[in-house]
C-alpha cells in the first residue's frame, strides 16, 4: 500500500492545466485568469454624486440654516449644463456627474425646499461628502484581477464595468463519465434477484458538476470489453478526462482494469486510507493525440466519493488552473460522540456533520454506519474527519475536518 500523499502526488502532479483561451466574461464566473487584468479605464469615469440631494459648494454651507438659489436638476446619465457659483446649489441625484464649482452633496433628507428656485441645508457640508470621485475604486493601469484569480459574481461584474469584454483564462472541463456492471439497474423497473440499482453513475455527474466541468455522461457500460474499449478509444477525442466508476479492484470481472491495462499507461494503487482503498491513475493517449488523464473509481458508493474527493477532484480543479485549495480545507474540530475504530494502519475518513458550539468552536459527530456501501449517511455529512491509526477520539478530543460543500 502506498500513503494517502504519496498517491496525491502521482495523481495530481500528473495532470497539467489546459491551453488557455478567450473567453467572454459573461462566462467567466468560476474560471481562472491564465493573464493579469488590466484596467483601461476609470471606475468612475467621472465624479459623481453618492446619495439624491444638492450639489453645493461647502464654503456656502458652514453650518444649518443657509439658504441658497437651486440652478436646476441634474439626473444620472445627463452632463450638467451649468456651474456652481457662489450661493448657488444644483438638485442632483445618485450616480449623476457632480457639476463643476460643486465640492459637496447635502443628501435630500437634510433639506428643505423654500419655493421652486431656493432650497434651506439644515445640515453643514462638509468638503468632498457624498462624491464618488474619477478613480476611486480603479484607475486606468491598475491590476484588476492577477493571474490565478478565480472570477465570482462580482468579479464578471468588475470586468463588465472596465470594458474587459473577454478574458484569457484556463478552460471549463469536459469530463466523460460512466460506470460499469452487469448488476446496474438505470430505468427503474423492478429488481431481479442479484441487481441493484445505479447511484454511483448519478452521485459522480452531480460531483463532477459542481467541481464546474461539463460531464459527457455515457451511462451504464455492460460488463463487455469490446464495448468498453470502443467507448473509451471515441470518448477520448472529444472530453479532457475520463471519470469512472467501479471494476478497479481486485476481482476476475474487473473489465476496466483489463480494458485500461491494454488501452492506456495506468497505476494501479493501493492506498492505506479507509474507505476507497482501491484508485486507478493513467493517461489515454486519443486518436488525435491528445493525452487524456483517467481516473478510476472504486464501486463502492462512499469510497467513490471520498476517492473523488481526494484525488480527481484536486486533479481536475488543477487542469483547470486553480493553485490556491486544489485539495479542500481542514480545520479543528471538538469531538461531541466517540468515533471509533481499529487499528489497521490507515487513515480512516469518517462522514460527520459539523456545526458551531456556543463556545464559538466547531463540533462535531458520526452520521451513521460508516461502511463503503452505505451512502446514505455519507448524504448528511458536511465534512470528514480524519481518523488516524488507533482506538478513535473520545468525547472532547480535537479532530482535523475536511469541510465538504
Amino acid at each position: 500500500m502506498i500513503s494517502l500523499t504519496e498517491a496525491q502526488d502521482i495523481v495530481i502532479g500528473g495532470c497539467e492545466p489546459l491551453i488557455t483561451v478567450l473567453v467572454g466574461r459573461e462566462r467567466m464566473t468560476g474560471r481562472v485568469v491564465a493573464q493579469d487584468v488590466v484596467a483601461t479605464e476609470f471606475v468612475p469615469p467621472f465624479a459623481n454624486s453618492a446619495v439624491d440631494g444638492f450639489a453645493v459648494r461647502a464654503v456656502d454651507v458652514p453650518s444649518a440654516g443657509f439658504e441658497l438659489e437651486v440652478l436646476g436638476v441634474i439626473g444620472a446619465g445627463h452632463a450638467p449644463k451649468f456651474s456652481i457659483g457662489a450661493g448657488q446649489a444644483a438638485r442632483i441625484m445618485t450616480g449623476a456627474p457632480v457639476p463643476d464649482g460643486a465640492d459637496s452633496i447635502v443628501m435630500i433628507e437634510d433639506t428643505q425646499m423654500i419655493n421652486e428656485s431656493r432650497v434651506r441645508c439644515n445640515k453643514a457640508a462638509q468638503l468632498g461628502q457624498a462624491i464618488r470621485n474619477i478613480g476611486e475604486d480603479v484607475c486606468a493601469g491598475d491590476v484588476v484581477f492577477a493571474r490565478g484569480s478565480v472570477i465570482n459574481a462580482a468579479g464578471v461584474g468588475v470586468l463588465a464595468s472596465i470594458n474587459a469584454r473577454e478574458v484569457l483564462s484556463y478552460p471549463r472541463l469536459r469530463v466523460a463519465m460512466l460506470s460499469t456492471g452487469d448488476e446496474l439497474v438505470v430505468d427503474g423497473s423492478q429488481l431481479k434477484p442479484g441487481q441493484i440499482r445505479e447511484s454511483n453513475l448519478t452521485m459522480l455527474t452531480a460531483m463532477i458538476s459542481a467541481t464546474d466541468c461539463e460531464v459527457i455522461n455515457l451511462g451504464i457500460i455492460d460488463d463487455n470489453e469490446a464495448k468498453l474499449e470502443s467507448i473509451l478509444r471515441e470518448v477520448a477525442t472529444r472530453c479532457d478526462a475520463i471519470v469512472t466508476s467501479g471494476g478497479v479492484g481486485m476481482g476476475d470481472f474487473d473489465i476496466v482494469k483489463i480494458v485500461l491495462s491494454r488501452i492506456a499507461e495506468m497505476r494501479w494503487m493501493q492506498m492505506a486510507i479507509k474507505p476507497a482503498k482501491p484508485f486507478a491513475f493513467g493517461k489515454l493517449t486519443s486518436a488525435d493525440g491528445r493525452v487524456i488523464p483517467v481516473f478510476g473509481l472504486p464501486g463502492n458508493p462512499v469510497s467513490s466519493m471520498i476517492s473523488y474527493e481526494l484525488l480527481a477532484r484536486p486533479a481536475l480543479r488543477k487542469m483547470m488552473g486553480h493553485t490556491q485549495n486544489l485539495i479542500r480545507p481542514t480545520v479543528r474540530a471538538i469531538v461531541d460522540a466517540p468515533l471509533k475504530r481499529h487499528r489497521d494502519g490507515k487513515i480512516h475518513f469518517m462522514r460527520v456533520f459539523g456545526s458551531f458550539g456556543d463556545d464559538g468552536r466547531l463540533h462535531v459527530r458520526d452520521t451513521g454506519p460508516q461502511g463503503s456501501h452505505q451512502l446514505a449517511a455519507t448524504a448528511l455529512a458536511n465534512g470528514l474527519a480524519i481518523v488516524l491509526d488507533g482506538d478513535g477520539v473520545a468525547v472532547g478530543g480535537e479532530i482535523e475536518v475536511m469541510l465538504l460543500g
